[in-house]
């Protein structure tokens, strides 16, 4: 089991969970080994764009949503270089990407399930990313 399935697992669970993801794929939205934050998400919510951890063909990507299908309750999955890595199921689309190295994403904390985002990633917060 890879980190990225670890951290689906605990999302998965009800966490919030920060590390840091290596690669270059999703540069420069997300650059190898910058610190996220990743919370439980209400995938009914998703729009292209939003940074998720989901499981594609039995893999664990932290990618894009790069289109979505309200009706399958389904979603594609992108890198931000131009690879899609396929649909998969709001089953399998464990977060959202709250934060990268303390910058909040626009409009994620809003998607979060079940429960209001930490007071430090609330948008009205004055300590909004920091975590």
């Amino acid at each position: 089991m890879g980190m990225l399935d670890a951290v689906a697992g605990r999302v998965a669970g009800g966490a919030t969970v920060e590390f840091r993801p290596s690669g270059s794929s999703m540069v420069p939205l997300i650059r190898s080994r910058q610190q996220v934050v990743v919370a439980p998400v209400d995938p009914s919510k998703l729009e292209a764009g939003d940074i998720v951890l989901a499981r594609v063909a039995g893999t664990v990507y932290l990618h894009l949503v790069s289109a979505g299908d309200r009706a399958r309750e389904r979603v594609r999955i992108s890198n931000n270089r131009g690879r899609v890595n396929g649909w998969t199921s709001h089953d399998r689309v464990f977060g959202i990407c709250l934060a990268v190295e303390g910058a909040a994403r626009p409009g994620a904390a809003a998607k979060i399930r079940g429960t209001s985002p930490p007071a430090a990633l609330r948008p009205e917060s004055p300590a909004s990313g920091r975590t």
